[in-house]
């Protein structure tokens, strides 16, 4: 099976469960030909749980307009 050729890695920051197409995710993503409200409600289901907390995530855009999302864990947990 041959490997899928990256377009590019989109790097982002954004707030667990609020995922929308204003900026920053929608000039990000838009260039690359993604689908934005696909990923936008990809990336809220996969962290509506986690509340207010700022998520780290890493895009992988391959050449078939294909991603892969990769959600790291908060660099640190808010103290209150």
């Amino acid at each position: 099976m041959a490997k899928k050729e990256v377009m590019a890695l989109v790097k982002l920051q954004v707030a667990a469960g609020k995922a929308n197409p204003a900026p920053p995710i929608g000039p990000a993503l838009g260039p690359h030909g993604i689908n934005i409200m696909d990923f936008c409600k990809a990336f809220n289901a996969q962290t509506q749980a986690l509340g207010d907390t700022i998520i780290p995530c890493v895009l992988t855009i391959y050449k078939e307009q294909d991603l892969y999302l990769y959600i790291k864990d908060p660099a640190c947990l808010r103290v209150d």
